[in-house]
């Protein structure tokens, strides 16, 4: 059987990030497909200016080999586009002497105390989002940039420099700097404007993808009305040359404000549109169904499913401006799980019947379905083996229909699982991240 989501993938990984250092002009290159992120090399009269430094030892390593052929110059900077995320920081080490600059900026809204308590979690889920343990034909990309060991040697540094300003204009070396808050992705998040050369750095507020307007592995709500006005704010600035944390440069100012803007138009449609509904008062399942991006938009090939998905980010919406309460009254209070659970195999007539039903749905082509009777039998404790050998072929089912990387690689671990092929693993980065924000609240 040929699975569209997975094709799509597939292509995505063999096109959307061709491993190399690109000239994008005079003294200003950019690295892709060594890991997944970008790192971008700034030349100045006697040093070098890095914007983010990849996500390994690894990965840095090959790519400053690359970038020694073009200059013997030090990296006496550093610029992080955004500290909390591992998969920007974690080749520093390659790069940075003991002198080095560290640069990031203070988060603009205050991260949640005792993180540090959920770092386990953490690491499990983000194992499983971003396909740790998988083989290489399950884990095909990571979605916004190729497979490679996410779990390798880790070279993070910290900021040695924080900065609170919304804007902060700097001369490095002969190097003019802007560097300006954008919160989105990252609460932490700038942009990195270069006015000679007239590059912007954009971080994760901008790559090819529908964005991760929530991440499936966990964390604070990103506030999407906030990144709808960063991308206004990078508009202003009417780049020449967009040079994002993942995938590949956007070039031309005509081209880069044509994908600004209908990137912020995505991201305001679906904040609106799940706004107005929920005003309504529709619930989040009911939203999740109907919220879908007008053709224009949802048609570009930069708005894609390949890391984030529309369902996810209304339902993140709905959660982050009214909370976990729907609105029905029933839900104010619940049944024991396991209770219900027998209750409704009771009502289908029994364990067997259910297990038999979920077999038939899967052969069906209903592999949600499936996969949601398998749950009843987990929870009440019945047909075990069986029940989770089926969910394990439901999830797989599901997972390989999936263009999103995040959900397909979810799908996939959980499935393997269940079949006893894998352990709970853990993705050591997002541990890594959650201390990060543990520090800077204590």
């Amino acid at each position: 059987m040929i699975y569209e989501g997975e094709e799509k993938l597939k292509k995505q990984a063999e096109n959307g990030f061709p491993k190399g250092i690109t000239k994008i002009c005079d003294s200003v290159y950019f690295a892709l497909g060594y890991g997944g992120s970008t790192c971008t090399l700034v030349i100045g009269e006697e040093s070098c200016i890095l914007v983010d430094t990849l996500n390994g030892v690894a990965p840095a390593r090959e790519a400053r080999k690359e970038f020694e052929k073009l200059t013997d110059k030090p990296i006496r900077t550093i610029i992080y586009t955004h500290y909390f995320h591992f998969d920007h920081t974690s080749g520093a080490s390659v790069f940075a002497g003991p002198d080095t600059r560290i640069i990031g900026r203070k988060p603009t809204y205050p991260q949640y105390g005792r993180t540090g308590l959920i770092k386990d979690i953490c690491g499990v889920r983000g194992a499983r989002q971003f396909g740790v343990g998988l083989t290489p034909e399950e884990n095909i990309c990571v979605g916004i940039g190729p497979r490679n060991e996410i779990n390798g040697e880790k070279g993070s540094l910290p900021c040695r420099e924080f900065f609170e300003e919304e804007l902060l204009e700097l001369e490095i070396d002969g190097t003019k700097v802007v560097l300006a808050a954008a919160p989105g992705e990252t609460d932490d998040q700038i942009f990195v404007w270069f006015p000679q050369h007239r590059v912007l750095c954009c971080g994760d507020n901008y790559y090819e993808s529908w964005p991760n307007l929530y991440a499936i592995r966990g964390g604070q709500y990103r506030d999407i009305s906030g990144w709808i006005d960063s991308l206004d704010k990078m508009r202003e600035y009417r780049a020449e040359y967009l040079l994002p944390g993942h995938t590949r440069a956007v070039i031309g100012s005509v081209e880069v404000e044509t994908t600004l803007k209908n990137y912020r138009d995505a991201l305001e449609y679906v904040l609106t549109e799940t706004l107005r509904g929920m005003n309504e008062g529709r619930t989040p399942d009911e939203l999740a169904d109907s919220v879908r991006l007008p053709e224009h938009l949802a048609s570009l090939p930069y708005l894609q499913e390949y890391y984030g998905t529309v369902e996810w980010s209304v339902r993140s919406i709905y959660t982050g401006y009214l909370g976990w309460f729907d609105g029905n009254p029933t839900k104010l209070g619940h049944m024991n799980t396991k209770e219900r659970a027998e209750k409704t195999a009771a009502m289908m007539g029994g364990a067997g019947q259910v297990l038999a039903e979920g077999k038939a749905a899967l052969e069906r082509g209903e592999a949600q379905w499936a996969a949601e009777l398998c749950d009843i039998l987990l929870d009440c404790g019945q047909e075990m083996e069986a029940a989770s050998c089926l969910k394990a072929d439901a999830l797989t089912e599901l997972g390989r229909r999936q263009t999103s990387a995040n959900a397909r690689h979810y799908y996939l671990a959980c499935a393997r699982q269940l079949r006893g092929k894998g352990e709970a693993l853990k993705l050591n980065g997002a541990m890594l991240d959650v201390v990060k924000k543990q520090e800077e609240k204590s």
